[in-house]
């Protein structure tokens, strides 16, 4: 899947009121909602000025510099989430509870903070806890802590600094040799320590039950996928990035948390920290001499494009 670039012409669409009707009512009768056409005229204005708002921020990040980015790219997310919600519950937002965030980061350590090692929390209530729940059916628990360099192994794109920096390898690319027969490098049993057989069972306990081990070859594992490969490889625990399709290296990543939820968490902590900590966020840029440095402006570089091609693309599917 490729990220080159915004979607803004694609989606013009989504600028027209007589389309973005018809859309919501095809979105809403799908779900079996009762008074459909009603409930489409009465969200339709709303979905594109949500829509409207996204592209803007994301449009004034492009020009931004890169120390104001975070807050830009956030907001912007915040509103292609909401268009995507109407889409789901035209009664969004239904009550306070969900206007807010959904997590809360820690105070900072003056010394020795690191990015990397820094951890954000789940709220009970909220804007994380509503998406990750009406739109990837992953239900959060109260409380959980997510670490920033935990969360940024999770997207591929990032893998390369990961190996270049950090000396980790953090996924496995999965090269296509059919069109439903990957290979991928034997290493990955090293990794996650595991024999080729207990791979297989592994893989079917998180969900993947139509991925089938065929055999080992030299340095490289056959894998073949049964269902509809292009559904099936957008799953968790799989991770999809420019490059393809990857399998994470390490268990702790085999977990149901999607990349949309990876980006919402990362980009809040950084415009908490680019608004709260700016004597930290002011050195980290002119001084450069932490390696927290190249992950953030990376992750920046990916989740501008990145994130608008993935949500678009769950509004497309919710119309077809």
């Amino acid at each position: 899947m490729g990220y080159s670039g915004h979607q803004h012409s694609a989606n013009l669409a989504y600028h027209s009121a007589s389309y973005v009707q018809q859309y919501l009512k095809d979105c809403y009768s799908k779900i079996e909602l009762p008074d459909a056409e009603r409930k489409s005229y009465d969200t339709c204005y709303r979905f594109m000025y949500f829509i409207e708002y996204g592209d803007r921020y994301y449009r004034h990040a492009e020009m931004a510099d890169a120390e104001l980015k975070p807050i830009l790219l956030f907001y912007g997310m915040i509103q292609l989430l909401k268009a995507c919600l109407i889409t789901i519950d035209p009664n969004y937002p239904g009550d306070t509870h969900v206007l807010a965030h959904g997590v809360t980061s820690r105070k900072r350590k003056k010394r020795q903070y690191a990015f990397l090692q820094d951890e954000v929390k789940g709220q009970k209530n909220g804007l994380f806890e509503y998406f990750s729940r009406k739109m990837f059916h992953v239900k959060q628990v109260e409380g959980e802590k997510y670490r920033m360099e935990d969360l940024l192994s999770l997207i591929p794109e990032i893998g390369p600094l990961f190996e270049k920096l950090n000396a980790k390898r953090t996924n496995y690319h999965m090269t296509p040799i059919s069109t439903n027969t990957f290979t991928v490098h034997s290493n990955i049993l090293d990794s996650l320590n595991m024999t080729v057989e207990r791979l297989e069972s592994y893989l079917h306990q998180q969900g993947l039950g139509s991925v089938k081990i065929l055999g080992q070859h030299r340095d490289f594992i056959t894998l073949k996928v049964h269902r509809e490969p292009k559904l099936e490889l957008q799953k968790r625990p799989f991770l999809y990035g420019t490059g393809g399709v990857h399998l994470p290296a390490e268990r702790a990543q085999y977990n149901s948390i999607t990349e949309v939820m990876v980006h919402y968490l990362v980009l809040y902590n950084l415009s908490m920290i680019c608004r709260y900590e700016t004597e930290w966020w002011g050195d980290l840029f002119h001084t450069q001499e932490s390696s927290d440095l190249p992950f953030i402006l990376q992750f920046l570089e990916v989740t501008s494009k990145k994130i608008p091609k993935l949500l678009y693309t769950f509004l497309d599917q919710r119309g077809t």
